[in-house]
């Protein structure tokens, strides 16, 4: 089984995440991760699904996705053709002995402190998973205290868009 990265626009409005999430459900399907925001058209928003199954599976869920009346458009992600990020905000324990240490990893890592306290320092990474998973381990000798990550957004490289309201798409 492989990673797949579903781009699905679907209509902004109440109760599409739900009925979204349903189908999953309903198909015994897991969602790694499942990240909804809106578009450039603040009628649309767009959902980034990535699941673990065969090609076949995945192929099922997008036919059975296209049968629901809120979902405009869905694409299936090539990770070569695609750029995609995620957020970890991280909350570890610093003081005056280790604080240095941090902020050198996080340096290092190329993330940012957006938050100091007494005792802790509050720091936003962006990055693919295994980066984010690498940080968040160089991290745990100094104690994380909270952590938050969003799942992963993804949008095609280049020229490609999922045009809105259009059955083709642009090169």
């Amino acid at each position: 089984m492989a990673k797949h990265t579903l781009s699905v626009l679907v209509e902004n409005h109440a109760g599409v995440l739900s009925r979204v999430a349903g189908l999953f459900s309903r198909r015994g399907f897991n969602i790694d991760s499942l990240a909804v925001g809106v578009t450039e058209d603040p009628n649309v928003s767009r959902m980034t699904i990535v699941v673990d199954g065969d090609d076949y599976t995945v192929e099922q869920v997008t036919k059975q996705l296209n049968k629901l009346i809120d979902v405009i458009k869905i694409r299936q992600l090539n990770p070569s053709d695609s750029v995609a990020r995620e957020l970890a905000l991280i909350k570890v324990t610093a003081n005056s002995s280790t604080r240095p240490e941090i902020i050198q990893i996080v340096d290092i890592f190329r993330a940012k402190i957006v938050d100091v306290s007494k005792n802790t320092l509050t720091i936003e990474m962006t990055g693919v998973a295994d980066k984010i998973a690498a940080f968040e381990e160089m991290l745990k000798q100094f104690g994380i205290k909270e952590m938050v990550r969003t799942g992963m957004i993804a949008i095609e490289r280049g020229n490609q868009v999922i045009k809105i309201g259009s059955s083709e798409e642009s090169e």
